[in-house]
C-alpha cells in the first residue's frame, strides 16, 4: 500500500540502516496514523491552555495515565462551550507523534463535554426513524406566506430570542401584528407545553404564519426541540411554521420536520415576515411602470381619437368632393389621351422618314460581297493546304521518333521489375528480373551476369 510508512512497505528500513531523529519520529508518525483510525477517547482535562493562535492545548487523564492533545483554531470554531481544567470530555482524535520533540499526542477533531454521546446516539435515530416514515418529506412541506396578515410566535417570555424575534418583526414590518404563544422551552415539561401552543395556535388562527424559536444552548438545553411529540405537532398544525433554535450549527429535530428552518430566532423572523422597505420599494416600482403605461395609453388613444376625427366629415361634403375629383381626373384623363395621340403620330412620321433616309444602296453592296466570297474562298483553299503540308511533316517526324519503328530493327525495350527502363548495367544485380520488349510481343527474363 503506497500511504503506509516505509519500514512497513517491502523493502523498508533494514536492521543495519541508521536513521536519522527526524526519520524516526516521521516513521513512527506515519504507523500511529495509519494503525489508529479517527476514535473516541474520554478523560479528564487537565494542564489546559489556550494560545494566542486560537489551538488548544491540553492533557487527557484518568485515574492511571494522561496523554497530550492539541485542538487547532479551525476545529475550536465549532465549540458552543469553553472547555477547562477538571471537565470530563469525550474527543474524536486522531493518533499521532509531535515530531520535533518525539511527543505522543492526540489531533483532536471533535470535543464534547462527557455523557453527550448518548443524547446524540437517541437524536440520530430518532431523526432516521421519522425520516423513513417520510414526516421530513419535502412534498409536504407548506408554503411561506409572502405577506402574512399575523405572525405567532412560539417561545418562553422571558426568552431573549422573543426579543430578537420582536426587534427584528417591528424593524422589518412593524404593521404586522404578533401573536405570542407562551410556553416553556426548556426542562422536562416543555415538549408537553410546546405542543400545546401549536395546537392553540391552529385552532385559534389568528395568524398565517408561526414562528418557533429559542436561543442557543448546549444540547441538553435544546433537547426539548428533540422530542418526537414536537416534530408531530409541527406537521400537524395547519399553519406553516419556520424554526428558529439555537445558532447556525445548532441542528434539531424540529428543524427537520419544519416547513422551513432558520439559522437563528432571527433569521427565522426575517423568513416570515416581508420587508417594509422593500415593499415600498416594489409598489412604488410599479406604480411608476403603471403610471408610464397609462399615460402611454392615453397618448395612443388621444393619437386615434385626433386621426378618426380628421376622417369624420359630413357624407354630403364627402360626396360633392369625390364629384369634383371624378370631374378633374375625366378632364386630365381626356387630355392625356390626346397628347399620347399626337405624340404617336410624330413618332410615326419620324421613324417613317427614318426608315426611307437609311435604305441601302443594293447595287454596290451585292459587287463588294461578291468579291469577299471570292477571297474568302481562296483563303480557305490557301490556308487548308498549307495546314495539310504541316500535318504531314508532323507524321513523318513522329514516325522517326516513334520507339516501335526502332524495335523493328531489331532492338527492345528492357525494364527491371518495379517498370523503369534499364540504361546501363550499373545497379543490376544477379538474379533481377527484366521485363523485354520487342517489335511483337515481349519476353521476361533473369539476369546471369553483368559487363
Amino acid at each position: 500500500m503506497s500511504g503506509e510508512p516505509a519500514f512497513m512497505r517491502e523493502g523498508g528500513f533494514s536492521g543495519s540502516e541508521v536513521l536519522s531523529v527526524s526519520a524516526l519520529n516521521r516513521s513512527v508518525r506515519d504507523l500511529l496514523e495509519h494503525r489508529f483510525p479517527l476514535l473516541w477517547v474520554g478523560g479528564e482535562i487537565s494542564n489546559f491552555v489556550q494560545a494566542r493562535s486560537g489551538h488548544l492545548y491540553f492533557s487527557l487523564k484518568d485515574d492511571q495515565a494522561q496523554v497530550r492533545c492539541v485542538m487547532f483554531r479551525g476545529r475550536c470554531a465549532y465549540l458552543d462551550w469553553q472547555p477547562r481544567d477538571g471537565l470530563q470530555v469525550e474527543v474524536r482524535a486522531l493518533v499521532s507523534l509531535y515530531e520535533p520533540r518525539g511527543d505522543f499526542q492526540l489531533n483532536v477533531e471533535f470535543m464534547r463535554r462527557a455523557g453527550l454521546g448518548a443524547l446524540y446516539e437517541a437524536f440520530l435515530r430518532l431523526r432516521d426513524r421519522l425520516e423513513r416514515e417520510g414526516l421530513f418529506d419535502p412534498a409536504l412541506k407548506r408554503p411561506i406566506p409572502a405577506y402574512p396578515r399575523a405572525i405567532g410566535v412560539v417561545t418562553s417570555p422571558a426568552a431573549a430570542a422573543l426579543r430578537d424575534v420582536l426587534t427584528t418583526l417591528a424593524r422589518r414590518n412593524p404593521s404586522v401584528p404578533v401573536v405570542v404563544y407562551p410556553t416553556a422551552v426548556q426542562g422536562e415539561g416543555a415538549p408537553a407545553q410546546i405542543v400545546a401552543a401549536l395546537a392553540a395556535a391552529a385552532r385559534r388562527r389568528e395568524c398565517d404564519v408561526v414562528i418557533l424559536c429559542r436561543g442557543g444552548g448546549s444540547i441538553e438545553d435544546l433537547w426539548a426541540f428533540n422530542d418526537e411529540r414536537v416534530a408531530r405537532a409541527i406537521r400537524a398544525c395547519e399553519i406553516p411554521v419556520v424554526v428558529g433554535v439555537g445558532h447556525e450549527t445548532d441542528f434539531t429535530i424540529a428543524d427537520f420536520a419544519a416547513d422551513l428552518r432558520a439559522p437563528t430566532p432571527s433569521g427565522a423572523a426575517e423568513l416570515a415576515s416581508p420587508a417594509r422597505d422593500e415593499l415600498r420599494a416594489r409598489l412604488d416600482l410599479l406604480a411608476g411602470r403603471l403610471l408610464r403605461r397609462i399615460t402611454r395609453d392615453l397618448e395612443t388613444r388621444l393619437q386615434l381619437l385626433d386621426h378618426l376625427t380628421r376622417r369624420l366629415v359630413h357624407p354630403g361634403w364627402r360626396l360633392d368632393a369625390q364629384t369634383a375629383l371624378l370631374a378633374q381626373l375625366r378632364a386630365r384623363l381626356a387630355l392625356a389621351a390626346e397628347r399620347s395621340l399626337e405624340r404617336g403620330r410624330w413618332r410615326v412620321r419620324d421613324l417613317a422618314d427614318r426608315a426611307v433616309r437609311g435604305l441601302p444602296a443594293l447595287v454596290p453592296l451585292e459587287t463588294r460581297v461578291a468579291g469577299l466570297a471570292q477571297r474568302m474562298r481562296a483563303a480557305v483553299f490557301h490556308g487548308s493546304a498549307q495546314r495539310t503540308a504541316r500535318l504531314e511533316s508532323l507524321v513523318q517526324n513522329l514516325a522517326h521518333l516513334d520507339p516501335r519503328a526502332v524495335l523493328q530493327r531489331g532492338y527492345a525495350i528492357v525494364r527491371d521489375g518495379e517498370g523503369r527502363i534499364v540504361r546501363r548495367s550499373a545497379g543490376l544485380a544477379r538474379g533481377d528480373p527484366l521485363d523485354l520488349t520487342f517489335a511483337e510481343g515481349g519476353a521476361n527474363a533473369r539476369v546471369e551476369q553483368t559487363r
